[in-house]
């Protein structure tokens, strides 16, 4: 089981949560360290809850981890998400503590959450002190998992289980480029784990078997539909009277244009979220994990669509090397883009600059919707749309002894 209850009356509530871009890094380190707290706590009156910092609807966006979770064999319907669980009103009650997670600070819609952290796990430099009683371990390594391995070959033997080491094995894997040291991600602790892992359950697949399914899959966009593969990875720029969204996409372009009622679909976004334009960015990978670019400008305000064509043909700093590929549509440029080292972060001045008005040279850019499914586990921070979450404590003191119970959680009403 993932949460072990003790006791009929609970007096704490004690929630591991990763960040907001909830990455395989964020979610893994979450359950497994969850799960270990749970096995050994001398705490007889907390339940430990790992909580995944997105809604529920966005779990499909994050398609690398539904798929280790479910070769795990551990149901999408087992776990918890941010909009299922009233964090603020834990607190309130007095009865939340918070182990953070692959992050350290807490976004400023969670401010008031800051004072029940007690321990935070992290792989990046601090950028704050934490408050006395509160347990920090911020180490240099390539995933955060590597840390919650550690942390639980310290303690007692026989805790940990086979599909635990396997989700914390497929991890430092995927965030490590297989423990590749040109990838520049890796350090000797990774590596250490890894082997640690290995020695204890030999069973566990080759590793570059592991990496293999895993890159893929975080690849894989074949189950989303457009509005989700549009939404995925978003930022939207404000000018002076309109606001153009560009979205990175995880398939070469001709694939993406010819997705069935494409064209309906790319009008209906914008019409819904108000935006005058879209620039996709695709980025696809050939055998040898070699990046192609290309890029698709969709407007149908002609002047809109035409002046962001000219100005990413036009850039120079840096140039982007495009060469005009056919485009089934009008209202629809498309490009090859040659030079494949321009990612998102250097084409968005482009755009910018092109929106004109005042301040277009440090103009609003917006996260919208979920954080982009980070490229590696350095994520930015990353602001989460916070809907009203309509579980109150009893609701998720039901739902976490039903799952100590190994019980399906009721559905809501």
């Amino acid at each position: 089981g993932w949460l072990a209850l003790q006791g009929c009356r609970l007096w704490e509530i004690h929630v591991v949560l990763g960040n907001e871009a909830c990455d395989l890094d964020s979610a893994v380190s979450a359950l497994a360290l969850a799960y270990f707290l749970a096995k050994t706590s001398p705490a007889p009156k907390a339940a430990f809850v790992p909580v995944l910092n997105i809604p529920r609807a966005d779990f499909a966006l994050r398609p690398e981890t539904t798929f280790l979770l479910r070769a795990q064999g551990i149901p999408a319907a087992s776990l918890i998400f941010r909009d299922e669980i009233d964090l603020g009103g834990l607190h309130r009650a007095g009865l939340l503590s918070l182990t953070l997670v692959d992050h350290h600070v807490l976004p400023g819609a969670d401010a008031a959450l800051e004072e029940a952290v007690v321990e935070v796990l992290d792989h990046r430099p601090l950028e704050r002190d934490r408050a006395a009683g509160c347990q920090v371990t911020a180490e240099p390594v390539g995933s955060c998992a590597t840390l919650v391995t550690e942390r639980i070959a310290q303690g007692p033997p026989g805790v940990l289980d086979r599909p635990t080491a396997a989700l914390l094995h497929g991890t430092i894997l995927l965030d490590c480029v297989n423990l590749s040291p040109a990838a520049g991600k890796v350090t000797p602790r990774d590596v250490a784990c890894v082997s640690l892992l290995e020695a204890r359950f030999p069973e566990l697949p080759a590793r570059d078997a592991v990496f293999e399914a895993l890159q893929a899959a975080k690849f894989d966009v074949s189950g989303l539909t457009t509005e989700q593969m549009l939404r995925k990875d978003l930022k939207a720029l404000s000018g002076d009277e309109l606001v153009l969204a560009v979205s990175a996409i995880y398939v070469d372009l001709e694939t993406f244009l010819r997705r069935p009622g494409l064209l309906q679909d790319l009008d209906a976004f914008c019409q819904a979220r108000g935006y005058a334009g879209l620039v996709a960015m695709t980025i696809s990978f050939n055998e040898h994990n070699e990046a192609s670019r290309q890029l698709a400008v969709y407007s149908r305000r002609e002047p809109l669509r035409s002046a962001v064509c000219r100005a990413l043909e036009e850039a120079s700093a840096p140039s982007l090397q495009l060469q005009p590929l056919p485009s089934p549509w009008s209202c629809v440029g498309a490009y090859a883009q040659g030079n494949a080292l321009a990612s998102r972060k250097k084409v968005l001045p482009i755009l910018r600059a092109a929106l004109g008005g005042p301040g277009a040279a440090g103009g609003p850019e917006e996260d919208v919707g979920p954080p982009p499914t980070p490229m590696n586990s350095l994520v930015e921070d990353c602001p989460l749309a916070q809907a009203v979450p309509p579980l109150c404590p009893q609701d998720v003191l039901e739902r976490v002894s039903r799952i100590a119970a190994g019980q399906p959680p009721a559905s809501p009403k």
